[in-house]
Parts: structure tokens; C-alpha cells; sequence
């Protein structure tokens, strides 16, 4: 595994020249929140931020996307017939992608990219993309990601790993994609491998022993997924929720999606929307029945997927990576990491 040296002084010059190959996407500041958004020629992605409000997972998979489009005027020989939106799909990368957010991006992988099924629009931009992660060396608080099957300097899902060394980068090259893409930057300083790796792994080492969130999964996969469902603190847990959704658009590995068709004159789409299973409406039927019409029913839904339904089906760990931004953002303070414990701990009562 080669190591590249990158100096901060050099750092704008090699993004400016990647911009000339790839589109580049960043965390850049807006308000008091910091956001992923492309990058204009005169932007560079902030590389001293703590997080982002919403992960980069729009960036494959856009919060509004119109995917087919016909026109509705029928003196064109093809009108009323629905066809895919073209779209850009030439490379890009991603700067600056914690960790954390790269493993949930392997995780939506699981939903759009099967052996039944491939979206073409996530497929696609997948494809065309290049992820170079930046590790946390300093950990936020709402931070349990090390107990969640990644961690601050973890490499799944990335092509380059940088990691900020004061004055300078240290980036491990993983892949091909990863190395293209220093090429371009002209990011080609080699230096000591074995010096390089050891200073990483102690910087490591560090990051890991910050994070003092755990949180306990070592019983889920065997719980009884009935016990588990009928368990008598969903209504404690639900109780303060106001089925807001902020729960579902800032989670990095959220997928449900609505969809939706708008017409104006003879142009009409059909529309992919980011939807949350903590709306009333997520679940109502034509006919008026909700089979989820209950708050608590919701909220069970979601932790019961998040923890228990994909843990089942994929066998490969719980449907969260520990960014802590449901735990950070919640107004009523329900905490994903209390509610992992008590499923992880429940015992159903042998008594009834």
C-alpha cells in the first residue's frame, strides 16, 4: 500500500487541477451548517469541518431527481411515452467524505445495486465516482462509530484515506480509481511507507481510544425478531417523538423514497423524492387503511430496520455507522444508541 506526502501549500493547486478532469463535490460552509455541494472553480471543500448536516449521499442519490420524462404534446411522434432523464455521469470525486459516510454508502449499495435489481441512476453514479475520505482525528461526542463496523480512519468504500498531519497530508492510496485521481491532482510525493504507516496507525490508535460512545450489538442478530417487536418500551421510546422525519434525512443510510409525476405545459416527469417511514402518509393505502397509523408504530418501524431487519437479511452488521447526526439533531432527544442497547438487552417475560 503505497503513501502519498501532501503538502497543505500545494493542496488548492492540486484541487484546481483535478476541476480540468472531475466534477468535485466538498463540505463547504452555508449558514451555521456545513453542506456537500459541487464545487465552482473558485471552491474548495473545507477541510477543517466537523461534520456536515446531511451526508454526501446526495451526491448519488439526490434528495429530488427527475428520472423519466415524456412530452405530452401528440403531434411529436413520441409523446406520452416515458424516457430516462439524461443526466451527467462524468467523473467526479468526493472530498473530503468521512469514514463514516463512505461505509454508508457500501450500505445503500446493498438496496440499489443487486443481482435482481440495479438503479440505473445510483449505478451510474456510482460508477463515475471517486471517494477520498479525510479521517477523524478528533472524534465528535455524538460520535459511536468504532462500534458500528467502521471508525474514524476506517477504508471501506474509499479510494484515497487522507489524514491531516498539521501541515501536511498523509494519503493512502486503496485503489486505482484513488490513484487516478492523485495523478490528475498531481499529488505524487512518495515518502517512507513503513515511517508513514506507523505514524497513521498511532494517529489511529488515538482517534479510537477519543470515542467514549459505545453502543452493543452482539445480541441482535439472535433475538427473536416477535420478542423483539412486542417488546414493551416502544411506547416509552415514542412517546416524545413528533414524527418530524429529521431522524430519516439526516441519516446516511436512510433509502425510502416517493415517487411522484408533474406536468406544467406538454412536459411532464416522473420524480424521485427522499420520504421518511416517520410520516403518517409513508404507509396510507388508496383506501384509507394505514397499517403503521400509530406514532409508536413508526418509530418501531424504523429502529426495528435500522437493528434488527437488515441485520437479518444481510448478515454484515446493523443498518447504522455511528455519525451520531440523529442523536445530535432529534428535538425530543431520542438516542438510536439507547435503543440499541435495550433491544440488545431484552428479555422477553416467560411469565405470559
Amino acid at each position: 500500500m503505497k503513501v502519498i506526502k501532501i503538502n497543505k501549500k500545494d493542496w488548492e493547486n492540486g484541487i484546481n487541477q483535478s476541476k480540468k478532469e472531475y466534477q468535485l463535490f466538498g463540505p463547504v460552509k452555508e449558514k451555521d451548517n456545513y453542506i456537500f455541494k459541487k464545487l465552482q472553480l473558485d471552491e474548495y471543500p473545507d477541510m477543517e469541518h466537523k461534520d456536515t448536516l446531511v451526508s454526501p449521499k446526495s451526491i448519488l442519490f439526490p434528495q429530488t431527481e427527475k428520472i423519466l420524462q415524456t412530452n405530452l404534446d401528440e403531434s411529436i411522434d413520441d409523446h406520452h411515452i416515458m424516457k430516462q432523464v439524461k443526466k451527467d455521469y462524468s467523473k467526479r470525486a468526493v472530498i473530503s467524505i468521512k469514514p463514516y459516510d463512505a461505509k454508508a454508502i457500501q450500505i445503500l449499495n446493498l438496496n440499489f445495486d443487486t443481482d435482481e435489481y440495479k438503479d440505473p441512476y445510483w449505478c451510474e453514479a456510482y460508477k463515475a465516482t471517486t471517494f477520498i475520505g479525510l479521517a477523524v482525528n478528533n472524534p465528535s461526542v455524538f460520535d459511536f462509530s468504532s462500534s458500528t463496523n467502521t471508525g474514524p480512519f476506517a477504508e471501506q468504500g474509499l479510494d484515497v484515506l487522507l489524514i491531516d498531519c498539521s501541515k501536511e497530508y498523509l494519503a493512502k492510496v486503496l485503489t486505482d480509481k484513488g490513484q487516478a485521481f492523485l495523478d490528475v491532482a498531481g499529488f505524487n510525493q512518495e515518502t517512507d511507507n513503513k515511517k508513514a504507516i506507523e505514524i497513521i496507525n498511532n494517529m489511529k490508535k488515538k482517534a479510537e481510544n477519543a470515542i467514549s460512545s459505545q453502543i452493543s450489538t452482539q445480541n441482535l442478530k439472535d433475538k427473536n425478531t416477535l420478542d423483539l417487536y412486542e417488546a414493551p418500551f416502544w411506547d416509552d421510546i415514542a412517546f416524545s417523538c413528533i414524527n418530524c422525519g429529521t431522524c430519516s434525512f439526516v441519516c446516511p443510510t436512510c433509502w425510502c423514497f416517493d415517487i411522484q409525476d408533474e406536468t406544467k405545459g406538454n412536459l411532464s416527469y416522473r420524480i424521485r423524492n427522499w420520504d421518511t417511514c416517520m410520516s403518517p402518509l409513508f404507509t396510507l393505502h388508496a383506501s384509507g387503511h394505514n397499517p403503521r397509523g400509530e406514532k409508536t408504530m413508526r418509530v418501531r418501524q424504523r429502529f426495528m430496520h435500522k437493528l434488527k431487519y437488515f441485520l437479518d437479511k444481510y448478515d454484515n452488521g446493523i443498518m447504522c455507522v455511528g455519525c451520531g447526526r440523529c442523536v445530535k439533531l432529534c428535538p425530543v432527544n431520542i438516542d438510536i444508541r439507547k435503543v440499541c442497547n435495550l433491544m440488545n438487552s431484552h428479555e422477553p417475560d416467560t411469565d405470559n
